[in-house]
C-alpha cells in the first residue's frame, strides 16, 4: 500500500517515517459508517466523539473539542478550514463514501509540508479517479437514526482520454436525545451534488477538474432558529512528469461556504488557493520536493447582540513556501529527511516550521523511525477579533496581541510487516508554548468583567499509539489499535488564566479498538467493530464501550444488501460535552438497512 501524505510523493506505508494509518474503501464499506466523520473512528490514532446529530469532536493527540484547532483536514488537496476557529465544520464535510479511495491519517506534526495548523495531525481524504467509478450506481436505505439516505452516481467516458462522473446524494438524520431523555430536536437534512473529470492528456500529463454543491438545514429547539448551511467548491489540478527524475504539479481551488445561526451569527466565506509543487532527484542520494502557495480568504460576518467579530468583514492572505530533501545516507537502508515551511500571514508575519526525520530499515520487514518537528497554530478570528457577551456582567474578547501557539514534538516509532501481519508503534512527547488562555483583565464591581483571549499557558503531551493488522485467513481479517495519551497544561507566570487547564482532559487517556471482518458462505459478509473509550474527566463523560455490526449479502455481483447495527451495547450513551452544558446530548442505538445496485 502506498501513501502520499508524509512526503508529498508516493512511498510504501511500511517504510514511512511517520505515525500514519490508512482507512481503505474496504474498511469503510465493512464498517457500516454513514458519514465521513464516523468513518474516521477507524483511525485508531484519532480521538473521535459524536456530540449530537451533526457535531463531532475530532482531534489527534488531545486538545479535542467541536472547535478543535490543531488538526489539518484535506479533501483531494483542498483544505477544509474555517478561519473563525482554525478548525472544521464536520456537518458539511459530506460525500458519497463509496467514492473514497482511501483516507490517510497522520498523528503528529505535518507542518513542514502542509503548513500551519497541521500541529497534531493531518487527515487527507483521497477520492477515486473517475475511471474507477464508471457506470451507474444507485444506493439507498434508512432506519431508526438514519431516517433516509440515497445516492445516484453515473460515470462515463468522454472520448478516449477523458473519464467523468456526476453524483447526487441526500440524507435525513434523526435527532439525538437530551440527558433527561427528551428529544433534542436537532434532526437535519442535507442534499449534495458534484462531478469529477480526469483527462489523461498524454502518458506524462494529466489534469483533473472537480466540484461540489450542497444545501442543508439543521433543526433547533427554538421555533425559527433552524441553522441553514450551503456552499460549494471547484478544484483544478494538473501534473506532468518531466523526466524520470523530475515532476511538476499545480492546483487551484475556490471554496464558498454559508452558515446562518439565527440569534448568533451568519457567515459567508470565500477561499481562493493556488499551489505549485516540483519534485526532482539530485544525484544518486537526494530527492528534493519544494513548492509555493498563496491563499486569500474573504470572510463576512453578520453579527448579533450576543456575539460579534470586529471587523465584521476581513480579507486575509497567506504566502507559503516549503522545501524538503530526503537524503539516502545508505541507499535503501538509512534515509534522512530535512525540510522547512516558511509562511507569511496577516496576523503574525513570517513563521518557520522545520522538521527532521530519520528512517532506518533494520531488516526487510522492520523499519525504525524518529522525528523532531516544530509546528504552529496561527491565530483565528476568535483569538483576535471576537467580542461576546458571556453573561449579563461578563464579556469575552479576542486578544489583539494573540500570537501563534507553538509545538516542539519528538517522535520515535517502529513498523513491522511480514506476511499477513503488520504491526506499528509510535511514541511521542510534545512541548507547547503560548497555548490559548482566558485572561481576566480587571475586576470592577461597578462594571462588567472582561476576559481577554491570550497566550498564557504552556503544556505537554506524551503517549503511545499501537496498531496491528492480521489476515487470519484469506476470508478473515483482524485490526486492533490501542492509544495511551496524557496532556498537562499550566499557566505561565503572571497569567490570570480562568480556564484552569480545561484542555487537559478533553480527550480520553486511553482507547481500544477491534475490527473483525469475515467473508461467509452464501455470499455473506460479517463485520464487528468494537471500541472501548476511557472517561473524559473534566466533562464528567464516563468511560463507555460500544459495538457496531454489519451484515452484507451479495446475491449478484452487481447488488449488495446490508444491515447495520450501531451502538448496540447500550440504548444510549454520551461521548462528549460539558456536564453543565444545555447542549449535552446522548447518542442512541441505531439500526439501518441499505441496498446498492451497480450497472
Amino acid at each position: 500500500l502506498q501513501v502520499t501524505s508524509v512526503s508529498k510523493r508516493p512511498e510504501r506505508l511500511s517504510q514511512t517515517a511517520s505515525a500514519i494509518q490508512v482507512i481503505t474503501q474496504e474498511d469503510i464499506r465493512r464498517s457500516g459508517a454513514s458519514s465521513l466523520a464516523e468513518a474516521l473512528r477507524l483511525a485508531t490514532n484519532l480521538q473521535v466523539a459524536q456530540v449530537d446529530s451533526r457535531q463531532w469532536a475530532i482531534s489527534a493527540r488531545g486538545f479535542n473539542s467541536t472547535t478543535a484547532n490543531k488538526l489539518l483536514v484535506l479533501i483531494d488537496g483542498r483544505t477544509v478550514y474555517t478561519p473563525l476557529f482554525s478548525g472544521v465544520f464536520w456537518d458539511v464535510q459530506e460525500m458519497p463514501l463509496a467514492d473514497i479511495d482511501r483516507i490517510e491519517v497522520i498523528s503528529g506534526p505535518g507542518a513542514t509540508l502542509w503548513g500551519a495548523n497541521a500541529v497534531n495531525g493531518v487527515i487527507n481524504v483521497i477520492t477515486k479517479d473517475a475511471k474507477d467509478t464508471q457506470g451507474l450506481l444507485l444506493s439507498g436505505g434508512g432506519g431508526t437514526e438514519q431516517h433516509g439516505f440515497g445516492t445516484v452516481r453515473y460515470g462515463a467516458a468522454l472520448g478516449s482520454r477523458v473519464r467523468a462522473r456526476i453524483y447526487g446524494r441526500g440524507f435525513d438524520r434523526d435527532a439525538t436525545m437530551r440527558t433527561n431523555g427528551q428529544d433534542a430536536a436537532d434532526d437535519w437534512y442535507l442534499g449534495q451534488g458534484g462531478f469529477r473529470m480526469d483527462w489523461e492528456a498524454s502518458s506524462a500529463s494529466r489534469a483533473t477538474l472537480q466540484g461540489d454543491l450542497y444545501d442543508g438545514r439543521i433543526s433547533q429547539p427554538s421555533p425559527g432558529a433552524d441553522i441553514a448551511v450551503s456552499g460549494g467548491n471547484v478544484t483544478a489540478k494538473w501534473s506532468r512528469t518531466i523526466s524520470g527524475k523530475s515532476s511538476l504539479a499545480g492546483q487551484l481551488y475556490y471554496d464558498r461556504t454559508h452558515r446562518d445561526i439565527p440569534g448568533l451569527f451568519a457567515e459567508d466565506l470565500d477561499t481562493y488557493d493556488v499551489d505549485l509543487q516540483h519534485g526532482t532527484r539530485l544525484g544518486a542520494r537526494h530527492d528534493v520536493v519544494w513548492g509555493l502557495g498563496y491563499r486569500l480568504i474573504n470572510d463576512r460576518i453578520v453579527n448579533s447582540s450576543f456575539l460579534a467579530f470586529l471587523p465584521a468583514h476581513v480579507a486575509r492572505q497567506w504566502f507559503t513556501g516549503f522545501v524538503q530533501d530526503e537524503i539516502a545516507l545508505v541507499p535503501n537502508r538509512l534515509h534522512v529527511a530535512l525540510g522547512t515551511k516558511i509562511e507569511h500571514n496577516d496576523y503574525t508575519g513570517f513563521e518557520i516550521q522545520p522538521s527532521g526525520r530519520v528512517n532506518w530499515r533494520l531488516s526487510p520487514s522492520g523499519t525504525l523511525w524518529a522525528a523532531v518537528s516544530r509546528a504552529l497554530r496561527t491565530p483565528s478570528r476568535i483569538d483576535r477579533e471576537l467580542f461576546a457577551r458571556v453573561s449579563a456582567d461578563s464579556f469575552l474578547a479576542g486578544g489583539p496581541g494573540f500570537h501563534s501557539e507553538e509545538e516542539l514534538a519528538y517522535e520515535l516509532g517502529y513498523r513491522h510487516q511480514q506476511g499477513s501481519l503488520a504491526l506499528s508503534v509510535a511514541t511521542f512527547y510534545s512541548r507547547y508554548h503560548g497555548l490559548r488562555s482566558l485572561e481576566q483583565v480587571y475586576v470592577n464591581p461597578l462594571a462588567p468583567d472582561t476576559v481577554v483571549i491570550g497566550n498564557g499557558q504552556d503544556g505537554e503531551s506524551y503517549g503511545a499509539e499501537l496498531t496491528a493488522d492480521y489476515r487470519v485467513t484469506d476470508r478473515w481479517r483482524l485490526r486492533a489499535g490501542y492509544t495511551e495519551l496524557r496532556v498537562h497544561v499550566w499557566p505561565n507566570p503572571g497569567s490570570t488564566d480562568m480556564s484552569r487547564g480545561a484542555t487537559e482532559s478533553q480527550a480520553p487517556d486511553r482507547q481500544f479498538f477491534l475490527l473483525s471482518s469475515v467473508d461467509l458462505p452464501a455470499h455473506l459478509g460479517l463485520a464487528a467493530w468494537f471500541r472501548a473509550i476511557d472517561d473524559i474527566n473534566n466533562q464528567v463523560v464516563p468511560a463507555y464501550a460500544e459495538l457496531n455490526v454489519t451484515l452484507t449479502w451479495r446475491p449478484t455481483s452487481k447488488v449488495e444488501c446490508s444491515l447495520v447495527g450501531q451502538n448496540l451495547l447500550h440504548s444510549r450513551h454520551r461521548e462528549f460535552g460539558a456536564a453543565a452544558s444545555p447542549t449535552r446530548r446522548d447518542i442512541q442505538r441505531g439500526v439501518y438497512g441499505a441496498v446498492a445496485w451497480r450497472f
